[in-house]
């Protein structure tokens, strides 16, 4: 590993201090750029989903619970496979248990994957997670909203994943997020791929360290990566 040789505390004083204007700018641009996601223009989602809860049966509109607005997880959880995803493992542990917090704000949050509600279930006890999980294996959501793909499907925005015009796999990760207007629910915004960054509370504390993530000369940035039950 390769470090920055020692300096006086004056010297890396004056570094920081460098450091700090340039990450107050990214801040403040970042603000921006969160008013106008906020400024999107909203399209009415008509299909009616019904996906399988531990609660029964369940329309997009419940999933909001009381609230206002609602965040989706798009799982990467196939319908023939045995276990999740071990990215969307690595999302799941960062956002497990943030939903009081959401709801705080009027925020519901829900994962959704394609896979059977008992391998959910199953799955999720397992990792010892509390958030709502459902699953969407008797609806076409997962391929609407460009997370599931099939020979030929570009999903609902005809563009591929992430808007690419590519297909890189069956199943793919994202966040999509809804505002309700009564019973009418409004699709506001998806994000995919490298958008889910900000996500992660573990690659950015990461992210604060003189190593960083270390996955520069992996086979692939995640291959380090394990379940939470698997390491060691």
């Amino acid at each position: 590993m390769n470090f920055q040789k020692p300096v006086s505390r004056d010297e890396w004083l004056d570094a920081r201090k460098a450091l700090l204007q340039r990450e107050k700018a990214f801040t403040r641009e970042r603000d921006a750029l969160s008013a106008l996601r906020r400024e999107l223009p909203l399209v009415k989602v008509e299909t009616p989903y019904l996906f399988h809860s531990e609660t029964g049966d369940q329309s997009l509109l419940d999933l909001f619970g009381n609230n206002k607005q609602l965040i989706i997880y798009h799982f990467m959880f196939g319908s023939d496979w045995e276990e999740g995803c071990p990215s969307c493992s690595f999302w799941a542990d960062n956002l497990d248990g943030i939903d009081a917090h959401l709801a705080a704000r009027d925020t519901a949050l829900a994962f959704v994957s394609n896979a059977s509600l008992e391998k959910l279930l199953a799955y999720r006890k397992r990792l010892g997670w509390n958030f709502k999980w459902v699953s969407a294996e008797d609806t076409s959501f997962s391929s609407d909203f460009a997370v599931s793909f099939h020979e030929g499907d570009e999903g609902l925005t005809g563009t591929g994943y992430n808007y690419s015009g590519n297909i890189y796999g069956k199943e793919m990760p994202g966040i999509s997020v809804f505002i309700r207007d009564g019973d009418t629910v409004l699709h506001s915004y998806s994000t995919y791929s490298r958008g889910l960054d900000m996500m992660n509370g573990t690659y950015h504390m990461l992210d604060l360290t003189p190593l960083g993530r270390q996955e520069d000369g992996l086979d692939g940035t995640m291959s380090w990566l394990r379940r939470r039950d698997a390491y060691g």
